[in-house]
């Protein structure tokens, strides 16, 4: 391989392995799941209203 070949494979690799442990490293600064899941409480009064209608039928 050319100089210049082995030259772009190591920005290459260095680039993709950097941004793979720069990404874990964030992710494990702030995750993106929290611990306590939030609900908006909109979204579960309609559930919960949706929950008595009856359900729609297919006519297949």
């Amino acid at each position: 391989m050319s100089t210049s070949a082995v030259v772009m494979m190591i920005l290459a690799l260095t680039l993709v392995w950097g941004c793979l442990i720069a990404s874990i490293l964030f992710l494990r600064a702030k995750p993106l799941a929290h611990d306590t899941p939030y609900e908006d409480p909109d979204l579960v009064r309609d559930d919960e209203t949706r929950e008595h209608l009856p359900r729609p039928m297919r006519d297949t």
